[in-house]
């Protein structure tokens, strides 16, 4: 059926939503596709829903392609699942948890693992029944902290996520391979670049987690990847540890005044006028760097940590996060060192006058973490536990060891791929698919176990994947734009062809009339501007606006048989003859 502008529920807008950030934002809310409800959530307009169910199709093959059935559950979910796996506790602030009229607990679900468990165990007691895979496409809700650029990062947004259930490893392994291949093919049906990068699983738990990132200066998550093939969320990726050094014949320990040193800068600068070394310069990488971080535990309980790490390294708090979770991390305040006992802000060390003050010696009580790189062997300059006093030649192994070690660092271009596949590269990326082995862990939170075929109960395996739905549409906006409006690829356009009746001649309305329904009959889905009243101008900037990839303009040539046939993807347009018109749609790039 042809859609008409005249009737359908659309407003264009002239001027930019003033809290967008991004392009697609300001785009999808000018054209006319979503609305903003509240910071984070967004109602879906006419425009938006086609894009998003031609998004949601092309999903749906493929996911059939590879095996997965579709179910549907509530975003209503009650307390029980999730507190039998930790997660309702694990989620802290991140969740919307209410409350029904007889005082009983509900969330409004971020994710669905215990529930397709439930379900599953519900059903399926045999390894007859299995492998099996089943998914939903279906809202989430998530209290994000600072909900921005648009559909990008909202707190109500649309997720595939699929759930495989196998009885031995080896089945999970296929399964996984099979979703995996499944979004590799989603991905170049959408347009979409991406790179397949090493993650860290999370609150999702399990043994394997990648993600599918897709390059972007706007994404949200920084990845690393070498020449080599190596490719890793930066949460991800481990620093290469070099080999222990030699201790014999180091020089010893010796603590000198430092007086106005309490960064590491000033600690350089001193230490080459004061006390410079006969073979080359200090450096910053000669330090070792101590940051006290404060870990907030889920039953609301601190503790501070101590990591000891190369000087010319800062902390990356998105690593800390991950290296330190559930807890949450952030950076110890001048409160927390008026009540520790011992730490001396701006020159911490793991030794003092009297000797070791941090490490498996400490008598802080306070963890002392040690970053990879410090190995034994390896010499630093670093605090003496006193006021303007550092200690020099202070050797790991030697004169100190730590608690742990904590790869939290920030990672730089030119640090070695932990594969040996070469030095790695940094760049942005915006997270689009994300596939887990999740293993046993939430089958055995909820006593997910069928019998095998030698009748003992065995714990299932599972796997877990997503892809964002909504997220995605965004991202395609992203790059499906110009400098006038949105310009969609195929795949996903809200309509093949879009047919402009210009000009105020009754033939061009007769003409355009007769060619959209034409098209309509060969089967393509048409949007006819129809608008009476409207100037060629406005009619041209709403259909740039709106972004139909191919436009045909009905206009003075009309009853001579001749249109015009605008390729706004391509930038071509050009005149042709009226019976012309459905093969160059149908051929049309």
């Amino acid at each position: 059926m042809i859609t008409r502008l005249s009737t359908l529920f659309l407003r264009t807008l002239r001027d930019d939503p003033a809290d967008a950030e991004v392009a697609s934002h300001r785009l999808l809310v000018r054209a006319g596709y979503i609305r903003r409800q509240a910071p984070g959530v967004f109602a879906w307009l006419p425009l938006g829903l086609k894009v998003r169910r031609r998004i949601e199709a092309i999903i749906r093959e493929e996911m059939a392609a590879a095996g997965a059935q579709e179910v549907h559950f509530p975003a209503l979910l009650p307390r029980e699942p999730y507190e039998a796996t930790g997660r309702w506790t694990e989620y802290g602030d991140g969740i919307f948890r209410l409350k029904d009229r007889k005082g009983a607990d509900y969330l409004l679900a971020p994710t669905h693992e215990e529930v397709f468990t439930l379900l599953v165990k519900d059903l399926y007691s045999s390894y007859k029944d299995l492998p099996l895979a089943i998914y939903q496409i279906q809202d989430k809700y998530r209290d994000e902290a600072r909900p921005r650029a648009g559909l990008l990062r909202g707190r109500e947004f649309s997720m595939k996520d699929a759930y495989s259930f196998d009885v031995d490893d080896a089945g999970l392994d296929a399964a996984y391979q099979a979703q995996r291949d499944a979004y590799e093919r989603i991905f170049a049906r959408l347009g979409l670049d991406y790179v397949i990068v090493q993650a860290d699983a999370g609150a999702m738990g399990g043994s394997r987690s990648e993600e599918f990132l897709h390059p972007t200066p706007i994404g949200e998550d920084t990845f690393v990847r070498s020449a080599g093939g190596y490719a890793a969320n930066v949460e991800a990726y481990r620093s290469a540890v070099p080999d222990a050094l030699p201790i014999d014949g180091l020089p010893a320990a010796v603590i000198h005044d430092s007086p106005g040193t309490p960064t590491i800068a000033t600690l350089v600068d001193l230490a080459n006028d004061r006390y410079p070394r006969d073979d080359r310069p200090w450096q910053a990488a000669d330090t070792l760097k101590n940051v006290v971080l404060r870990l907030t535990h889920l039953d609301g309980s601190r503790e501070l940590v101590i990591v000891g790490l190369p000087g010319d390294r800062d902390v990356d708090l998105k690593r800390a996060e991950v290296a330190f979770a559930p807890a949450a991390v952030e950076a110890a305040t001048d409160e927390d060192f008026a009540k520790a006992k011992g730490l001396v802000k701006g020159y911490i060390g793991p030794w003092g006058p009297n000797g070791p003050v941090l490490g498996e010696q400490s008598a802080t009580r306070i963890r002392y973490l040690l970053d990879p790189r410090v190995v034994d062997g390896t010499a630093w300059v670093t605090g003496a536990n006193e006021h303007e006093k550092h200690v020099f030649h202070l050797v790991a192994g030697r004169d100190f060891v730590g608690d742990g070690r904590v790869d939290i660092a920030e990672v730089r271009p030119g640090d070695p791929a932990p594969d040996g596949s070469g030095p790695v590269e940094l760049a942005r990326g915006m997270e689009i698919g994300h596939v887990f082995q999740l293993g046993r862990k939430y089958a055995e939170s909820l006593g997910l176990k069928v019998l095998d075929e030698n009748g003992k109960l065995v714990t299932v395996t599972m796997g877990s994947y997503g892809i964002g739905v909504t997220r995605i549409l965004a991202v395609i906006a992203e790059n499906a734009h110009d400098e006038k409006g949105l310009v969609w690829p195929r795949a996903v356009a809200p309509f093949d062809v879009q047919v402009v009746a210009a000009g105020r001649d009754e033939a061009a309305y007769t003409v355009a009339e007769a060619l959209a329904g034409e098209l309509d009959e060969r089967g393509l889905d048409v949007l006819y501007d129809d608008r009476a009243k409207v100037s060629p101008g406005v009619k041209f900037g709403d259909a740039e606006l709106i972004g139909v990839p191919l436009i045909v303009i009905v206009g003075r040539r009309a009853g001579e048989g001749v249109v015009e046939f605008w390729n706004r993807r391509t930038g071509e347009r050009d005149e042709i003859a009226l019976h012309e018109v459905i093969d160059r749609v149908r051929t049309a790039d």
